[in-house]
């Protein structure tokens, strides 16, 4: 079994307990990042806080429709 070292923190981690991020647009690859589980969990966290979408506005109270 292979070690390979993390993307996030540098560690050295068991090839079977990493995890592999890969974004493409259009189908060409922009980026793949190798994560132990820690950074791993705190790219998840990441990427929902920061794809979350923005409270709709309001106006009077009245919700607008998306």
């Amino acid at each position: 079994m292979a070690d390979v070292s993390c993307d996030g923190c540098g560690e050295e981690v068991a090839d079977t307990l990493s995890r592999t991020v890969s974004l493409s647009v259009d189908g060409s690859g922009v980026d793949s990042q190798t994560l132990c589980p820690g950074c791993f969990a705190d790219w998840i966290d990441r990427y929902e806080r920061e794809m979350r979408p923005e409270p709709a506005p309001t106006v009077e109270g009245i919700d607008f429709v998306e």
